[in-house]
């Protein structure tokens, strides 16, 4: 995989969080921390979207004539069928 090297600018507070983090081990690098933030953010863009994508479904597929019962049970079905139960 190709690489871009970036210059950022950082407050010394900043800075210091990040040699910290380095100092216990959990990096190795600035770099590696900022690539860690990065995945991070990815992430959970990835689950944002999905799940607004999921709500704008469930927004969009109306009201439901189902009863909490009705829809409780159905559930239970799909997490046995699932293994989750």
């Amino acid at each position: 995989m190709a690489t871009v090297r970036k210059t950022i600018t950082i407050t010394d507070q900043q800075d210091k969080w990040i040699k910290a983090q380095i100092a216990a081990g959990e990096f190795t690098n600035d770099s590696e921390y900022l690539r860690h933030l990065v995945r991070q953010d990815q992430s959970k863009n990835t689950k944002y979207s999905s799940l607004k994508t999921a709500i704008t479904k469930g927004l969009e597929s109306g009201i439901s004539d189902s009863t909490i019962p009705d829809i409780m049970k159905k559930v239970e079905d799909r997490m046995k069928a699932d293994g989750g139960l």
